[in-house]
């Protein structure tokens, strides 16, 4: 599978993040009234809901909206409220060792992915991500040290509230550690269940387990795949190895501190990387996140090398996103 990844950087919302809204909006429109505008809050019901919500990112929205033309459809579709359901893969765990380290795979269908790196300085507060409806973020980090993933959390109701790449922006956008961002993540709805770990320059770090029916629970777990507590859609669990992914990362946390590389090469190879691209849960890429250093790094597996492979491993690809 062969994909054009994009690195775009645009300290303020002007004409780069406008010309990118005018190539996805209309791949995204068909996604956001698949079932129907009438299925799709209002934008007075979407505004709303921001200003309740998370009120410090309605100028940015509001400036976002002018951008994408003012539309009706475009001003509701970017306020991430109450958008379509979808479904992920994904693995996320913190490196067990002193420097701050947060690596995720990202499984999800190519064809409905932004492969886009967006570098920010919105309202004054510098953010690097991997994009998702060119205003929310799957995966990012902020100049404070704070890095933020998600995982889908493997159950099938679905509510009120925002689509969760928005609430990871949001936590990005206005909190500096990882007690701030527990706070945000402990009030704002989401409108599917996911998991969200975070973590800070400090290596102080939580996961998040959200959903639109039960108050989120902020938990230690310093490992996240596809389910929460329990498994509670079995035939998801069995489609995603979401129990085999998460005892094979334990197993890593607890035996012993493994050398920074050998603990993210493990990402590069099953059973957490996975193959099931023509199900959508693919691994797309492995990211790393370094909080203290404020550096980001994205690789996959088998492309290409820039340096020879050491001690046996696989050959791998890699982008060193600049510093933070």
């Amino acid at each position: 599978m062969k994909v054009l990844w994009r690195s775009v950087e645009e300290d303020q919302p002007g004409p780069k993040w406008a010309a990118l809204f005018r190539e996805y909006w209309p791949d995204y429109q068909r996604w956001w009234l698949s079932a129907g505008e009438q299925a799709r809050p209002t934008y007075w019901d979407s505004l709303t809901a921001l200003r309740t919500h998370m009120p410090e990112i309605v100028p940015l929205y509001e400036q976002l909206c002018d951008l994408a033309g003012g539309s009706d459809q475009a001003a509701r579709f970017l306020s991430f409220y109450c958008p379509p359901a979808y479904l992920s893969g994904c693995s996320q765990a913190i490196w067990p060792g002193k420097e701050p380290l947060l690596v995720r795979n990202y499984d999800y269908n190519s064809r409905s992915f932004d492969h886009l790196v967006l570098r920010t300085c919105w309202q004054g507060r510098r953010v690097i991500g991997v994009s998702d409806g060119l205003l929310g973020l799957v995966d990012g980090m902020n100049d404070a040290g704070l890095a933020v993933s998600l995982t889908f959390g493997g159950r099938r109701v679905v509510g009120d509230g925002f689509g969760v790449p928005l609430i990871l922006r949001y936590v990005l956008q206005t909190c500096d550690t990882t007690e701030e961002a527990g706070r945000a993540l402990a009030r704002l709805p989401t409108h599917m269940s996911y998991n969200v770990t975070v973590l800070d320059r400090r290596r102080r770090y939580l996961t998040a387990l959200m959903g639109p029916d039960r108050p989120a629970v902020i938990t230690h777990a310093a490992v996240a795949t596809n389910h929460q507590e329990r498994v509670e859609w079995d035939h998801h669990a069995r489609l995603t190895a979401t129990v085999e992914r998460e005892r094979f990362l334990l197993q890593r946390l607890t035996l012993h501190v493994e050398p920074q590389e050998k603990f993210v090469t493990a990402f590069l190879r099953p059973p957490l990387y996975s193959t099931a691209f023509q199900k959508g849960f693919g691994t797309l890429y492995t990211a790393l996140y370094r909080p203290r250093l404020g550096q980001m790094e994205l690789r996959w597996p088998h492309l290409c090398k820039t340096t020879p492979p050491a001690g046996g491993q696989d050959e791998s690809w890699a982008i060193h996103i600049p510093d933070i």
